[in-house]
């Protein structure tokens, strides 16, 4: 009889997602899409070009081989972005196409899923790059009265 409470709490749960609790799913999956590089990875298949937030292509998603990726996303190692590309691929929120030339071409492109999350995290790619100044002039203020 246990093991039927155990199954039904599990049923539960899955009912109501709550990523305050610890076992919650939706609290692992918080942690992967709060990762720097999926939020970079997400603007630049969803069009957003590099220093212009809000540019009148933003919107316009476009597929992109991994070496642009890579080129565009300054710092990612070559095993992060592997990672980070298949994490993505795994979740649905992009889908990757092999095209057999010579040599292979490899793109990745945004699902719908991973549109609608991109739609969410260029805003806030958007308010890092607008508040950056701010956020350093507090930093300076702060560590002005700490020391």
């Amino acid at each position: 009889m246990t093991t039927t409470k155990a199954a039904q709490k599990r049923a539960q749960a899955k009912v109501e997602y709550n990523a305050f609790l610890a076992e919650c799913p939706s609290r692992q999956l918080l942690d992967r899409i709060s990762d720097k590089w999926v939020v970079l990875i997400l603007c630049a298949l969803g069009g957003d070009s590099p220093g212009q937030p809000g540019a009148a292509h933003a919107d316009t998603p476009k597929a992109m081989r991994y070496s642009e990726i890579s080129r565009l996303l300054a710092g990612v190692s070559q095993k992060m972005l592997t990672q980070t590309l298949r994490s993505l691929e795994h979740d649905g929120l992009l889908t990757r196409t092999v095209t057999p030339t010579v040599p292979v071409t490899v793109s990745y492109e945004l699902t719908d899923l991973g549109l609608s999350l991109h739609h969410m995290t260029r805003g806030l790619r958007n308010w890092a790059q607008t508040h950056m100044a701010e956020v350093l002039a507090n930093r300076e203020n702060y560590d002005a009265r700490t020391s």
